[in-house]
């Protein structure tokens, strides 16, 4: 067997530039044909990674004798020789010694890296032939249905270091968020260079915080349709969105809570807010199927410094919040979670205040968006002067969830007379009751036929948001009957009702201008600061041209 790590004497240690000072980022190359596979290292190396994962395995005209050296030396960067096994997830189906062969060959060829998976092991050290100490081995074990327990994590990663692994790396397939947890902890109380990585989109957080918990790397696809891993980031999302580079112990955590998530602007606009004023903090998606559960698998984590929180989580924020901002106690659902020094929650609702303003413009006839709101209030002291124009107005908001009870409750509070339409008639009846002042339901089929007018109509609902971009909540004819028509809905900037709505000669308010305006007063809450208005609002636009 190979020297352990600990006892390899310091004169035979790997070379001073492949030491770990910072956590890799790594892509992998998977052509199928030699001559492709030479041109994706290429590829690869001009993609701004600092290793390049080689995965043998894809190639369906390899040939050891022929091809290994030269598939080495057109390496520019630092390279991982791996030939996965289809017993462990790889495309390889041959005999193993040949395999375990072509491994130990590169080793001695001088790669800077070989991946063992932790099974075959002892017949990879049991050749005679020995490993040369400057190639470091990555001793790999993978599980692709789910993530084992924290002991059973803790043993296989001490049983990898005995064995001779260089660098331990354990991936597995993560079907909660909390499982993610503990390959984090993994990380956190790793004794030695480890790569630790969660499968699927419920992990993906380990994959892009692994930086800051002192992961020796992690990998990324050279673009969003070429991952090689469920829940892959692409490069330039990683190293650019998520600042991987510069994250370190100190970064705290925010992030999206939500189900889905995927589809969020959440990420782009608070990090590139957070880049521009040098604020040491990065934003993530958290895909949660329990908050609950989530929050009690992270409370050990007090970096995790606050997130928002979206579909359907708004009602559980509001009962697992320590303390709950008096207005988001009353609209009853909670979109802010800030921690609090005792590892609790202080939960707040800037949904109301971002969407009310946003119809208030569109009633007023004020052109600009959130930002240009944002900066005349400011200007003002922070203060709004005047009555509100939607003082007497008959407001008809769609939905009766965290999205719709702050709108209601926001236009109540205005002086607005509001009526509530929801599929389920029983929370529609409960919401008007709630509000009380003269608020009162109406069925959805009223609303549906025509027989429900009023000044502004307001969609609190997710029908129309990507991918179903051709769906309305109501038919087109519905929407001449209002003057104003908002979508909470952002993603598309414009959705079949505001088209409709435009069509008939309304006032169309975009949900940009709550999502934004609901953001801005998010980042005052992370970050203790005021927020770049003018770019965070222009890059939520930018992204939704650039897909056009």
């Amino acid at each position: 067997m190979r020297p352990h790590p600990a006892t390899a004497p310091a004169a035979e240690a790997a070379p001073a530039a492949e030491e770990a000072t910072t956590s890799y980022i790594t892509t992998s190359v998977t052509a199928t044909t030699v001559e492709a596979f030479l041109a994706e290292i290429q590829e690869a190396a001009a993609s701004g990674v600092d290793i390049i994962e080689l995965r043998l395995d894809f190639l369906t005209d390899f040939d050891p004798e022929r091809d290994l050296e030269r598939i080495t030396q057109a390496c520019p960067l630092p390279y991982i020789v791996t030939y996965r096994p289809a017993w462990e997830g790889g495309k390889y189906e041959g005999p193993e010694p040949e395999r375990l062969a072509v491994l130990k060959l590169a080793a001695l060829r001088g790669a800077p890296y070989v991946d063992v998976e932790f099974k075959a092991a002892a017949y990879f050290f049991a050749d005679q032939h020995e490993v040369p100490l400057s190639t470091k081995i990555i001793l790999s074990y993978h599980d692709f249905k789910q993530t084992p327990d924290a002991a059973t994590l803790a043993k296989l990663a001490g049983a990898m270091r005995s064995a001779g692994a260089d660098i331990v790396k354990l991936a597995a397939m993560a079907n909660d968020i909390t499982d993610a947890a503990r390959m984090l902890d993994l990380l956190k109380n790793k004794d030695g260079p480890m790569i630790a990585l969660s499968m699927g989109e419920k992990g993906q957080i380990v994959r892009l915080l692994a930086a800051k918990y002192g992961g020796y790397l992690t990998f990324a696809a050279m673009s969003p349709e070429r991952a090689s891993a469920p829940g892959q980031p692409d490069i330039g999302r990683l190293a650019g969105l998520y600042s991987y580079r510069r994250q370190g112990p100190a970064t705290r955590v925010f992030g999206i809570i939500g189900n889905p998530v995927a589809q969020s602007k959440s990420p782009l606009i608070h990090n590139t807010a957070f880049q521009h004023i040098g604020f040491d903090g990065v934003y993530v998606p958290l895909l949660v199927d329990d908050l609950e559960r989530f929050l009690a698998a992270f409370k050990s984590y007090d970096d995790f410094a606050g997130f928002s929180v979206t579909i359907p989580h708004k009602h559980d924020a509001l009962r697992l919040a320590g303390e709950v901002d008096p207005v988001a106690k009353q609209i009853g659902a909670v979109n802010t979670l800030i921690r609090q020094k005792d590892g609790s929650y202080k939960g707040f609702n800037t949904d109301w205040s971002a969407a009310i303003e946003a119809i208030e413009r569109g009633l007023a006839g004020i052109p600009g968006g959130a930002a240009a709101a944002a900066q005349a209030k400011a200007a003002a002291g922070g203060k709004a002067g005047g009555e509100s124009p939607l003082k007497g107005k008959t407001v008809v908001v769609i939905g009766a969830g965290g999205a719709g009870r702050a709108l209601a409750f926001g236009a109540a509070n205005r002086g607005a007379h509001v009526v509530i339409a929801n599929r389920s008639q029983g929370r529609a009846d409960e919401l008007a009751a709630a509000l009380g002042g003269g608020a009162r339901s109406c069925s959805w089929d009223d609303l549906a036929a025509g027989r429900v007018a009023g000044d502004v109509l307001a969609n609190s609902t997710s029908i129309g948001m990507v991918p179903h971009e051709g769906e309305s909540p109501v038919p087109k004819e519905v929407t001449a009957k209002f003057k104003v028509v908002f979508d909470a809905v952002y993603n598309p900037l414009w959705t079949q009702l505001l088209l409709d709505a435009k069509a008939a000669g309304c006032t169309p308010v975009d949900g940009l201008q709550m999502f934004v305006g609901q953001a801005l007063e998010q980042f005052r809450h992370f970050t203790g600061q005021e927020p770049p208005a003018d770019l965070m609002e222009r890059t939520v636009l930018d992204s939704m041209q650039a897909k056009k």
